[in-house]
């Protein structure tokens, strides 16, 4: 087993190709086939698709009615077939061929020197710029029969899905142009069967506008099928008689593009991209209603026809062709940004909103310490009362200094509360500390420099508890403050400290997205400028909790890992459950380059890191080891709050429930099996 091979971590490379067609020559339009296959095959690529009718020209009108062309064409198939004797990658390509008495518009899956299966086009259109009737028949009823090419008898028809018992989950099925236009296309039967890569062999000439049609009807597929859509379009060298070719080539993820060529290319172009079929695989164990579905059409998956073949994928390391996100649960996209941020921002202030209209119109009670989390969360009540008429004054602000608290973040709770409007107060919790912990004969109230846990979590508690009494005395409830990263990971006090609220607008929200929502409520002008200006400051602080003295600030970071990390963590496990090892090959491949890829708009230049795969493996084992092994007991208890965030929530009461007395050993042994691999030593070219 090699690490590096991205077909070990449940990848495999797709391609769909399109190139310079040649009218009724069979022969020529054979070599261009094979010549884009034998270079998918030096990538690595697993299966790679060809233009609808790609042996003779999609556009050739009634010479597909002359035996000299179909003649040619069977010829030109076994050329292609002969030459993929020595190729791994599944050729797919468009032929007519002759079955009973007519000509049907096929999809041939060609792999090492056999044909595996024929799949006929099953709608067949007679409208506006088509008159495919004229010569080809329909072959929507087609099902369980076998043709005869070459000399030997294959599977032929619409319920063929073509399976490698080498690659988990790889089940490959083939469509026809027209098919994917109709209101229920074979793919969706096929998926349902189990076909986790859809493939569309079209002609489909360009016009104004059509283009984004294929898009939408691409990316619908591969969402609603959970599955990969792969497309490739008829481009240069169809006539042009009465039309155009653009050459669209695209390739779908659950409703996610993963690569697409220019348009009205004039050489051979192929959008490539590595499928997750894990991701593919984990999406229809969690929609319970996708197998529901395939039960109430039982009767048709249920007699698909499975042809398995061995794929033999490469295991050398040839990188990974798909777009891994820093941030998952922060696009780079800027206006896709701008969008959930907006979303997300409203998420959590019509929940609060509607919250305190339901109990009454409380008053809300929120510690503020001028670091992030508390920052949003206040920004988030104080849009919340402004829509729900009321005055700001009714949020009741306190800056909660202890031990360690420093000016610069109290300067700036202060500052953030004055420019908001709201009720505000300072409350000194450091003589009821010391109080306690003399009572307690805390080695510190000897004046003993012990800062352990226990003196931590006496002025985290301390907090936690004036709040609530606050909020008795002035008929208010507790905001929480507390985030979606610190519930993974644990790093939060159990009970009377900031784990606990009357309602927590932040634990839906990661710890790396809040930083973007404060910008984005700063450049929307939610607020204002002086506002602004304060938050901005705020976006510049060391995430610390202030809890232990000295002359540096404690940062929490040093101690329990990048929040960056861990959240990328989060995502791939809460999201799609992908065991470790896959999550450390995809973080590096995110983030073992600062300069590579894409950063989300104005993530600052000074804190774009990178991370080698030691700290990488480093921090998935302290993920681990907190998340799965110590952390739920106080997810268990989490009080309310809207999930907020695709990537899901922790509330026991929607996306994640487990035991709180399991361990973690499961996930590290995943992490031990591969005893840490190193760097990877360069990509290679597999053997055709």
């Amino acid at each position: 087993m090699n690490f590096w091979s991205l077909y070990q971590h449940g990848f495999a490379r797709i391609a769909a190709c399109t190139g310079h067609a040649a009218i009724a020559d069979p022969p020529a339009n054979a070599e261009a086939v094979l010549r884009q296959g034998r270079r998918c095959a030096d990538e690595g690529v697993a299966v790679a698709i060809f233009p609808e009718l790609c042996l003779s020209g999609y556009s050739i009108e009634d010479l597909l009615l002359q035996d000299s062309v179909l003649d040619e064409v069977e010829e030109a198939l076994q050329i292609v077939v002969a030459g993929s004797a020595d190729l791994m990658t599944v050729l797919v390509v468009g032929a007519p061929l002759r079955y009973r008495h007519r000509v049907y518009n096929c999809a041939v899956v060609v792999h090492r020197g056999r044909i595996l299966g024929i799949a006929p086009k099953s709608y067949v259109p007679n409208y506006r710029e088509f008159y495919e009737r004229r010569q080809i028949a329909a072959g929507d009823d087609e099902r369980g029969a076998s043709i005869r090419v070459g000399g030997e008898s294959v599977p032929f028809g619409v319920d063929l899905l073509f399976a490698a018992q080498d690659v988990p989950g790889l089940v490959l099925h083939v469509e026809i142009c027209e098919d994917m236009w109709v209101p229920v296309p074979p793919s969706a039967e096929a998926a349902l069967a189990g076909a986790t890569v859809l493939a569309n062999l079209s002609g489909s000439p360009i016009t104004v506008g059509r283009a984004e049609d294929r898009r939408m009807l691409c990316r619908s597929a591969s969402s609603r099928c959970l599955a990969a859509y792969v497309y490739a379009a008829a481009g240069l060298g169809e006539s042009t008689t009465d039309l155009s070719w653009d050459g669209q080539t695209m390739i779908y993820e659950n409703g996610v593009l993963l690569a697409e060529t220019e348009r009205f290319p004039q050489d051979d172009r192929y959008a490539v991209a590595d499928v997750d079929l894990d991701l593919l695989r984990q999406e229809r164990q969690r929609m319970g209603t996708f197998d529901d579905n395939r039960r109430a059409h039982a009767a048709r998956t249920d007699s698909f026809r499975q042809v398995k073949f061995r794929l033999d994928p490469p295991s050398a390391d040839l990188g990974l062709k798909r777009r891994v996100e820093r941030f998952p649960f922060v696009p780079a996209d800027a206006d896709r940004l701008a969008q959930d941020c907006y979303e997300a921002y409203n998420i959590q202030v019509a929940g609060l909103q509607q919250r305190l209209a339901s109990i009454g119109g409380p008053k809300v009670v929120i510690g503020v310490s001028g670091g992030l989390d508390s920052t949003h969360a206040l920004i988030v009540a104080a849009r919340a009362m402004d829509r729900a008429g009321r005055p700001r004054s009714d949020i009741l602000g306190f800056t909660l200094p202890g031990f360690a608290t420093s000016d610069h973040t109290k300067d700036n709770a202060h500052k953030l509360m004055r420019s908001l409007g709201i009720t505000a107060a300072e409350i000194d919790i450091s003589p009821t500390a010391r109080l306690m912990l003399k009572e307690m004969d805390h080695p510190f109230s000897s004046g003993e420099p012990v800062y352990d846990i226990t003196f931590e979590n006496v002025q985290a508690g301390l907090r936690t508890d004036y709040l609530f009494r606050l909020a008795n005395q002035r008929d208010g409830i507790v905001l929480g403050t507390g985030d979606l990263s610190e519930l993974a990971l644990g790093w939060c006090t159990y009970g009377v400290g900031d784990q606990m609220s009357h309602y927590n607008v932040n634990s839906g929200v990661p710890k790396t997205l809040i930083q973007h929502l404060i910008r984005w409520v700063v450049g929307s002008e939610q607020f204002d400028a002086e506002t602004g200006r304060t938050l901005t400051a705020i976006l510049d602080t060391e995430i610390s909790p202030e809890l232990v003295p000295g002359d540096e600030m404690q940062s929490t970071e040093s101690k329990i890992g990048p929040y960056a990390l861990h959240d990328f963590t989060l995502f791939h496990v809460l999201r799609y459950g992908f065991r470790p090892s896959k999550i450390a090959f995809l973080a590096w491949h995110a983030w073992h380059d600062k300069d590579a890829g894409v950063w989300p708009i104005n993530f600052p230049e000074p804190k774009r890191g990178e991370y080698d795969l030691a700290e990488i493996w480093r921090w998935l084992e302290v993920f681990c080891r907190r998340f799965f092994g110590f952390a739920q007991f106080k997810r268990s208890a989490m009080p309310n709050g809207p999930k907020v965030s695709a990537g899901g929530s922790l509330s026991p009461r929607g996306d994640w429930r487990a035991p709180s007395d399991s361990t973690a050993q499961a996930w590290l042994r995943d992490l031990a099996r591969w005893n840490n691999p190193g760097e990877p030593q360069g990509t290679e070219t597999p053997a055709g």
